[in-house]
């Protein structure tokens, strides 16, 4: 096991990729048992990372403009005076190649920076997925990486959990990006199919999303609505309990994946690849269209109980 004493990571990005990264944060403490580990992050994933348990430091990137010269001492400062021997990037963009050239030692450098000692060499990781990437990538350095145990994710949530069994369905995605979400008729009568099997099913998602909970409710009175009401660490909690969800390409479907709920992920082609950032987990299915209105409730429903069912093992 290495002795390096100080260490970054880096990873900026948006929640679907930061929880995609999370099994290479696990891993990355693991392997540096007793090193000081900072993360330069931003601002939406400082809570999430303190609460890992696998930092000791975070340092929050301000992403400064190239005018934005105060912004850039304050990251030159802070890269120099960490006396850092290797960083980890995870984000493996042009802002991280800017990044390197601000120390003025060089630390080795895991990731696509040609001449590090740590160097990765595949220059076709463009075209690989989020979380084989990074375990290659730790793989030059010797570390192992796996889908990482999220039990410190984790809330009460007594005062608003469905009766079991019960389906989480994830309905909303960024507002920018509607294109990535199912219709909400179809969610409404995937909701109709379940209960009518005996689940209870709910609704999770944010009150920037509650237009469209908001119709998928009104197509499926019965369904429980959480929106607004939930935190990730609520998420995490409900998905341990759930017995399947179905959810577009957004953070919260990467969350309850990873946390091992059976999972159907709902990918729009011409907005994202499951290729790349499908979620991981014990049991996922990516179901992918170039317009998600032409995905059927019938195929969901399908795959769905295949996942919360699964038949028996096959004889050896």
């Amino acid at each position: 096991m290495t002795t390096v004493e100080n260490v970054l990571v880096i990873k900026l990005g948006a929640l679907g990729d930061f929880i995609l990264a999370m099994g290479a944060m696990e891993a990355i403490r693991r392997h540096h048992k007793n090193a000081q580990i900072t993360l330069l992050t931003t601002r939406p994933f400082v809570d999430m990372a303190e609460r890992s348990g696998y930092f000791n430091h975070i340092i929050v990137d301000p992403r400064p403009k190239f005018y934005e010269l105060q912004d850039w001492y304050f990251l030159f400062n802070q890269f120099n005076k960490g006396n850092y021997a290797r960083v980890y990037d995870l984000q493996l963009n042009d802002r991280t190649k800017v990044y390197y050239r601000l120390f003025m030692k060089k630390p080795e450098w895991s990731g696509v920076i040609a001449g590090s000692p740590l160097y990765y060499p595949n220059t076709n990781w463009r075209d690989m997925h989020a979380f084989k990437r990074h375990q290659e990538i730790l793989q030059v350095a010797g570390i192992d990486m796996r889908i990482p145990d999220l039990s410190w994710m984790t809330a009460d949530i007594s005062l608003f959990k469905p009766k079991d069994p019960y389906v989480l369905l994830i309905s909303g995605s960024a507002p920018s990006r509607l294109e990535k979400r199912w219709p909400a008729t179809r969610y409404g009568a995937l909701g109709l199919k379940l209960i009518k099997d005996g689940y209870q099913v709910a609704i999770i998602g944010t009150q920037a999303e509650a237009e469209v909970i908001e119709r998928v409710v009104k197509s499926c009175p019965d369904i429980v609505d959480l929106c607004g009401r939930t935190s990730l660490y609520d998420i995490a909690a409900l998905a341990r309990g759930a017995a399947g969800a179905v959810g577009n390409d957004t953070g919260p479907t990467h969350l309850v994946s990873v946390i091992g709920c059976p999972t159907i992920a709902l990918f729009c082609s011409a907005a994202s690849n499951p290729a790349y950032s499908s979620p991981v987990g014990q049991a996922v299915q990516a179901i992918q269209a170039e317009d998600l209105g032409d995905v059927s409730v019938g195929v969901v429903y399908k795959h769905l109980g295949i996942l919360m069912n699964p038949g028996p093992e096959p004889a050896t």
